[in-house]
């Protein structure tokens, strides 16, 4: 159901922050510093529905009658020590920011390790079945990048040449970065338009 209402509503709120940005007018900006704030409130809430069905999903698989999920206990374990932490001592507490960053490396290095093995999967196997020259160079960028980031050639017994050929190397995963935020960027300016157009109305069913 599209509620007429509702289209207006998201369209006036988002003309109204758009022309805050363009003209900063002195009737335009509280206005539009307004709308953010509700908006950042709006997304801290859905945010927090989002961890507590994450936890809940846990729980469900710890407490299950059958197939238990016991790696949930650990999630469990590190959630509720974290968040009462955060709750009592505060985020910007310079004595919770070492748990919090305990907690975080680990993931993130594991993160890394699974998509470092997903590329080497994918590459091979996009050579197995489609074998040219784009995944040829797939494959070779693939390995190359895998032993420049590992480290092992950038000790200082190797030579030169291969560290600095390597430090040059490792300029280019920083121009494919900019390459996809600047994707991003372009595809959030689309949607946006998209709903202030009214094209898509995502706060509709």
């Amino acid at each position: 159901m599209r509620s007429p209402i509702a289209t207006a509503v998201a369209i006036g709120v988002g003309v109204i922050v758009l022309l805050g940005y363009l003209f900063p007018l002195p009737f335009l900006d509280p206005l539009r510093i307004l709308f953010l704030d509700w908006a950042i409130i709006l997304a801290a809430v859905a945010g927090l529905v989002a961890i507590l069905n994450l936890f809940k999903v846990h729980w469900q698989k710890l407490s299950a009658p059958r197939n238990r999920d016991y790696y949930s206990l650990f999630f469990i374990l590190g959630f509720i020590p974290t968040l009462v932490l955060g709750l009592l001592l505060g985020p910007g507490d310079a004595r919770i920011q070492p748990l919090i960053t305990a907690i975080q490396l680990p993931i993130e290095a594991s993160l890394l390790g699974l998509l470092t093995i997903t590329f080497a999967i994918s590459a091979v196997r996009l050579m197995a079945t489609r074998r040219s020259w784009i995944s040829g160079l797939f494959l070779a960028s693939t390995i190359i990048f895998l032993l420049a980031g590992s480290g092992i050639f950038l000790s200082d017994t190797a030579p030169s040449l291969i560290r600095e050929t390597l430090g040059a190397l490792n300029l280019l995963p920083g121009a494919g970065a900019r390459g996809i935020l600047l994707g991003i960027a372009l595809g959030s300016l689309l949607t946006g338009l998209r709903v202030l157009l009214g094209i898509d109305r995502p706060y509709s069913e």
